[in-house]
């Protein structure tokens, strides 16, 4: 068996990182390790269940700072599943993320497109039963 565990998202500062996806997008800060030399070791996720987390890299040099809020390209490159899209999507706006659309419904689920701090876009979605996105 195998596992998706972290997917790296690179930023330009840890404790900013920390404060907007635990503060602003509700993900729990599961480790912060100190790594020496100014690294750290910082994982956040999204829920309590064991899955794939986000390990929050910070840029070493200009070459990762140019892909900050790019990593993608500028597709939708991180899907964050919820079972309570309106009261997410409520909390989220209230913390001031920006959403690039008004929620729609889909064959899949509820789904709209926001961007975090750094640009990188992300589809908030509640899944539609029995279906998987």
């Amino acid at each position: 068996m195998a596992r998706l565990a972290l997917v790296t998202i690179v930023v330009d500062d840890y404790d900013a990182a920390v404060d907007h996806y635990v503060g602003d997008l509700g993900f729990r800060l599961v480790e912060d390790t100190d790594l020496g030399d100014g690294k750290r070791w910082v994982v956040v996720s999204p829920g309590e269940a064991a899955g794939t987390a986000l390990l929050l890299a910070r840029a070493a040099d200009d070459r990762q700072r140019a892909r900050i809020g790019d990593q993608t390209g500028g597709r939708v490159g991180f899907f964050l599943h919820t079972d309570d899209f309106a009261t997410r999507h409520a909390r989220m706006l209230a913390a001031g993320i920006r959403f690039a659309e008004a929620p729609r419904h889909e064959p899949y689920g509820t789904v709209a497109v926001f961007t975090d701090r750094y640009g990188n876009r992300w589809d908030l979605i509640q899944p539609a039963a029995g279906a998987t996105p």
